[in-house]
Parts: structure tokens; C-alpha cells; sequence
């Protein structure tokens, strides 16, 4: 019996290690903050943003899925793995492809999502695949030439391993690969491991739920734009609900995070994106991102995307102002280039209000549209190759219709039940944790 329990604790300690579990969780980086381009306002963006290494997480000693390698171990030992990976993929401070090969596991393939293996492409740029210069290891795009790994991709695979982090919102594309995965697994045999990692927006779920005729790799399912699922939750949910192709249910395991609740606020260790490079912007995002499908800036091209609004449209409605301008792994033609916006500044907002409110914020959408003076332009995606289809990112024409028509916030969300309510009781049937 003692020796039973010393073997164990050896193992807790090992796997605790291994996690840099005792090391202080690093923050957000948040990037060059002296904004190329003009800016005209008396404060400056920080490179810290208030509550960043304030984890709740370190109170209730959180571990992710991938931290606890003794969980999953067992599983790879001996077989050839392929991991879909990215630079979120952390155990402790090093990448877990690194760490897993450390530990005697034969990684044969590394598969990349939009942004790439190494997060070096810019938001919409076509990834190829190519041979990683670290490790020489083959990376398969899946944000290139096609999104679903095929047959060939996974030629010489046993098992799968799934490590990306997720921001909680429905047209963020690491939920969409995930699907794919799935989907290519279940047909090809292959066992799923999938290591959770916690929604930074997991706290709520709000917005319209997608209908189906809008179905797109920015919306693939009927949830609604904040789904409060980690990502294996999700992947439990895809499968649970037979939404792979010829509803074939993949072969998965899903290594659960330990001292995680949904109501926890946990900040990044790793920016998930390149626009998303601050706590401030990955809370801001849902709200933000619909903006996408309008003429309006959302802050590409500066170092503070989704933390700003404008349109050098809008002169004279608003002060602040900020010039976006072509960078590198961010946005190289950004909307508005070199063109001087005016708009919002959204940077020092209070993100606790999503949280105490339970609701993304319509009401900039809202006003940005009765502000603009071409109001036949403001939803147009002709315009500009950098301007996304609105009604995709909403789920639904009606969104667009309703904000043209002058209806009210209140009016909105009415209009979205019972379908998010429906989907709120469904989403009980997969949560993992409290």
C-alpha cells in the first residue's frame, strides 16, 4: 500500500512539473503598443492590461488538459502521433510538441489551423503546408488548400492529438478545424485525444443561433456567437449531436481540465491569434467582430485590434482617431489603409460588465449604423476584399435587417428566443464542469 501511494505521488509530482505548475503563469503579450500611423488621445494603451496575472486559476490551481500528461501517456506510448497544434499548444512554458518529444513520443505529422503551426500568417491568408525549420517534422495546412485532413494527410498516423486554444465565440475557425478533425478521425479509425483548455468567454452564452442556409467555416453549427463551452465540451457536443458528416461519431477522449468553472476568469498565457493579443481585445471580441461584416475598422492594421472602432467616414461624429497601416503577421491590408478613422476607443472599457451583464454589447453596432452618413454602405462587402459577409458572421439576414429598420436592443434580443434558450438547455447535456 505505500509503495502504491509513494508511486503516486511521484506521479502527481511529475506531472505537476512537467506543466511548469509551480512556475507564475506568464501573461498576454501585448505586443508593440506605440500605434503606427497617427493617434490623436492624451492616453496610451500599456503593455499590461488590468486583471492580466490575476488568474482566478491560481487560486483553485487549475491544470489543463495538456498539463496533465500522466493522464494521457499511456495512449501515445509506442504508436506514430499526429498533433493540431499551434502556438497556444503549452505545457508549462514550452510548446507541446516539444514536450512530448522530450518525453519519448514519436510525433510524425504537426496539422495547422488558420494563422499556422508557428501563428506567423496574418487573419485570412491561405497557410502552406511546409517542413517546420525546428523540427523537421511535415506540417499539413489546414487553412490552405483544404480544411479537412485527408486520407493522405493521415497515412501513417495511430492517433491523434487535438491541443488549440479557444476564445468561446462561434466564427473563431479553431472550433470549425476541430469539427474536421472529428469528421476525418471517425472515418479513417483513428482515436481523438482532445486536451481542454478553458473558454475565456465561457461565462455566458449570448447571440443569434446560426440557421443553417448560413452555414459557413466561420458558423458550422446551430449555436449561438458565445457557445460557454471549452473546447471539449464542444468536441463532446459535435458528437453527441451527430453533426459530422453521415452523423459518424468519432472515437474520442477528452483529457478534462482540473479547478476549472465556467464562471472563472482566466487570462491567456499565449495570445490565440495574432489580432487577439491582449485580455482586453479576447473579451472585446465577441461584441467586435461583427464589425467584420461592416465598413467599419475594427482596429487591424494598428497594435490594438478589437479594442478600437472607426471609419474616416465618420468626422465629425466622433474624436478619437487612428490610422491603420499595413503590418506584417497582422494585417497586411488592413481596411482603411493609411486612411485617418475616427471612432471609438475601447481600451480602457470595463470588460467586467460582460460578465455582469451576461450579454454581448449590440448597442455599437447599433449606434455606429444610425452615425454613418452612407447607410447603404455600411453592410456592403462589395466594397472591399477586407470587409466579411455579415449576414454569415450574424447566422441570419434578419440581424442586419433589424439594425436598418431602427429596432430597438430589446427588440433584437427578443427575436433571437426560443432558439437560444433551446440551445442553452441542450448545451447542460455536454458540460464537464461546473
Amino acid at each position: 500500500m505505500r509503495r502504491y501511494i509513494f508511486s503516486h505521488m511521484i506521479k502527481h509530482l511529475t506531472s505537476l512539473l512537467l506543466s511548469g505548475f509551480l512556475l507564475s503563469q506568464p501573461t498576454v503579450s501585448c505586443g508593440n503598443t506605440k500605434q503606427p500611423g497617427s493617434v490623436q488621445q492624451s492616453d496610451k494603451a500599456g503593455s499590461k492590461i488590468d486583471g492580466e496575472g490575476k488568474n482566478s486559476s491560481s487560486k483553485s490551481m487549475l491544470l489543463t488538459g495538456a498539463d496533465q500528461t500522466s493522464e494521457y501517456l499511456s495512449d501515445l506510448k509506442g504508436k506514430k502521433v499526429g498533433m493540431v497544434v499551434n502556438p497556444t499548444s503549452i505545457i508549462g512554458n514550452s510548446h507541446s510538441v516539444d514536450s512530448l518529444r522530450s518525453l519519448g513520443i514519436n510525433i510524425v505529422k504537426v496539422f495547422g489551423p488558420e494563422h499556422g503551426f508557428r501563428g506567423e500568417a496574418s487573419a485570412g491568408a491561405k497557410v502552406n503546408s511546409n517542413i517546420d525549420g525546428k523540427t523537421g517534422l511535415p506540417v499539413i495546412s489546414l487553412y490552405g488548400s483544404h480544411y479537412k485532413p485527408t486520407v493522405e494527410d493521415l497515412k501513417g498516423i495511430d492517433i491523434m492529438v487535438f491541443d488549440i486554444q479557444d476564445v468561446g465565440v462561434r466564427f473563431y475557425t479553431y472550433i470549425s478545424t476541430l469539427h474536421y478533425i472529428m469528421e476525418a478521425c471517425a472515418e479513417n479509425k483513428l482515436k481523438l485525444i482532445v486536451l481542454d483548455r478553458p473558454n475565456p468567454n465561457g461565462f455566458y452564452v449570448d447571440g443569434p443561433v446560426l440557421e443553417e442556409k448560413f452555414k459557413s467555416f466561420i458558423g458550422m453549427h446551430p449555436i449561438p456567437v458565445l457557445h460557454g463551452m471549452t473546447i471539449g465540451e464542444y468536441a463532446a457536443m459535435v458528437n453527441g449531436e451527430g453533426w459530422l458528416k453521415g452523423k459518424v461519431k468519432c472515437d474520442l477522449k477528452i483529457i478534462k481540465l482540473k479547478g476549472y468553472s465556467h464562471d472563472m476568469d482566466y487570462t491567456l498565457p499565449v495570445k490565440p491569434s495574432p489580432n487577439l493579443n491582449t485580455q482586453q481585445s479576447i473579451l472585446l471580441y465577441p461584441s467586435l467582430c461583427l464589425f467584420e461584416g461592416t465598413i467599419i475598422s475594427q482596429g487591424r492594421g494598428t497594435h490594438m485590434p478589437f479594442q478600437v472602432l472607426g471609419s474616416p467616414a465618420l468626422k465629425g461624429k466622433y474624436d478619437f482617431t487612428f490610422t491603420p497601416v499595413s503590418i506584417k503577421g497582422m494585417s497586411e491590408t488592413p481596411l482603411h489603409q493609411n486612411q485617418l478613422c475616427y471612432g471609438l476607443d475601447l481600451r480602457k472599457y470595463d470588460i467586467s460588465v460582460f460578465k455582469k451583464m451576461g450579454q454581448l454589447n449590440l448597442s455599437w453596432l447599433i449606434d455606429m449604423y444610425n452615425s454613418y452618413p452612407e447607410k447603404e454602405k455600411f453592410f456592403d462587402f462589395k466594397q472591399s476584399k477586407q470587409i466579411n459577409n455579415f449576414n454569415r458572421l450574424a447566422g441570419n439576414d434578419k440581424l442586419q435587417k433589424q439594425i436598418a429598420s431602427g429596432m430597438s436592443e430589446r427588440e433584437i434580443r427578443a427575436s433571437w428566443e426560443p432558439k437560444l434558450s433551446t440551445y442553452k438547455e441542450m448545451r447542460k447535456k455536454y458540460l464537464l464542469y461546473p
